[in-house]
């Protein structure tokens, strides 16, 4: 069984050295002041930055990827698993892609002074309820450089500062990530301190981030679930939980095979270490003697590792391995090639199912029955529901977002996919004529 890559701050220590904490802060402070030059920012001036920093990834091509290949290489010595590999991986045709997401999201609407709503009051007081940023945006995330373009490029648009810890296990990358993207923010006339990294000062660092109070507004982890898990335990800063994806993907009985098992493919096969992918496939009853045998070939065929229930292992065609699913295999988020697969009785069985061990990333279901979706619909608790649709799709790109800085399973301001919006809070501006209260 495959899983995340140790936590960067997997084991909290139990003091944070008073040097550690002062050099944190102080990197805060100086995110706080950049985060006011930032508010004041026009668009035009945001938008030329982000289109400097697109351009210097590009001529910083070779630098990056020569401190990519040494993180690389630790990482094999390490036995990284090769989801996770992938996840760290960055060559010029992926650099290409990056930058081309931060020019995207450049030409996307600015929400910074967005009217959520506004009215006058029957005495004349003129209301107005506008975006506005932030201020200071920390991430601590693993083993995903790409993460660090992207957070850079969201807390930009959104007029917020970023500090951010990437592990590790990218730390090559992201440092030479960081200082690729300060001297663009220079070039184009705002400070380098809008992107900061504390990566050097490892998992005592991440902590210090975690409790600077009063300097970081938002904190979002990314990455597995004992990394989220500590920081919600460990934070005294606002936290959004993000990203640990125990994604099901459901058959109903009504569903068309050949619709179905690319659904099934993509889901699971298209990119395994990414929170999006499938882990668990659940198939009606009535569809599964017609379907799980030539999708468990497909599977196999795929090189997934099939764990199932008695049922599934019944179905399995000659020739592939099924082996007997328990309790963790639903509970688990593989970022590998494996996949847990199981026979339900009826949606509402599957229904069950995902309300048990889901992690209320993304679930979808793969049915000809409008009714039977519109019961899966409003019978799922995620983030995002897929109907006839792989759970690939779960993805501020993908949605038209531009990038993300994290797709939020929590209930509180942000679910989903975090785009520039969910990077803003709310101020309520408010004109009067000399009004007082009576």
């Amino acid at each position: 069984m495959s899983t995340a890559a140790a936590a960067p701050v997997d084991e909290v220590p139990v003091e944070v050295p008073a040097e550690v904490t002062q050099a944190v802060r102080q990197v805060a402070e100086r995110a706080r002041v950049a985060a006011r030059s930032l508010a004041r920012a026009s668009r035009a001036h945001k938008d030329a930055a982000l289109h400097a920093m697109a351009d210097a990834l590009v001529a910083g091509t070779q630098e990056i990827v020569a401190a990519n290949a040494v993180d690389l290489e630790r990482g094999h010595a390490r036995g990284v698993s090769p989801g996770l590999l992938d996840r760290l991986t960055l060559d010029p045709a992926r650099l290409r892609d990056i930058a081309e997401a931060l020019r995207e999201l450049a030409a996307l609407p600015d929400p910074v002074g967005e009217v959520v709503r506004g009215s006058t009051l029957p005495n004349g007081l003129r209301l107005r309820q506008v975006r506005v940023p932030l201020g200071v945006v920390g991430m601590i995330y693993e083993a995903r450089p790409n993460v660090t373009v992207d957070a850079a490029g969201l807390a930009l648009k959104s007029g917020n500062a970023a500090v951010l810890r990437g592990g590790s296990a990218a730390s090559g990358s992201n440092a030479a990530i960081v200082r690729v993207l300060g001297e663009a923010l220079e070039t184009a006339g705002l400070p380098a301190d809008c992107v900061q990294s504390i990566d050097e000062h490892g998992r005592a660092g991440a902590v210090a981030l975690m409790h600077a109070r009063g300097l970081v507004d938002l904190l979002v982890p990314r990455g597995g679930a004992q990394l989220i898990q500590t920081v919600v335990r460990e934070a005294r800063v606002p936290v959004v939980e993000t990203g640990v994806g125990n994604c099901h993907v459901y058959v109903d009985a009504s569903a068309d095979p050949a619709v179905a098992l690319p659904i099934l493919m993509n889901s699971k096969t298209q990119r395994v270490g990414v929170c999006n992918a499938a882990e668990t496939l659940l198939v009606h009853a009535d569809a599964a003697p017609g379907f799980l045998p030539s999708a468990l070939a497909a599977l196999a065929g795929a090189g997934v590792v099939l764990h199932g229930d008695q049922r599934t292992v019944d179905l399995a065609p000659a020739g592939v391995e099924v082996l007997a699913a328990q309790d963790e295999d639903w509970a688990t988020e593989y970022l590998a090639l494996e996949i847990a697969v199981r026979v339900v009785d009826d949606l509402d069985a599957a229904l069950e199912h995902i309300r048990t061990w889901s992690s209320g990333h993304t679930e979808a279901i793969v049915t000809g029955d409008l009714g039977a979706s519109e019961r899966f619909v409003a019978g799922v608790d995620s983030a995002a529901v897929m109907v006839n649709a792989s759970t690939r799709f779960t993805d501020g790109g993908q949605l038209g977002l531009g990038a993300e800085i994290g797709i939020s399973t929590q209930k509180m301001h942000a679910r989903g996919p975090m785009g520039l919006a969910e990077l803003t809070t709310t101020q309520w501006v408010v004109h009067g004529d000399g009004h007082i209260r009576p």
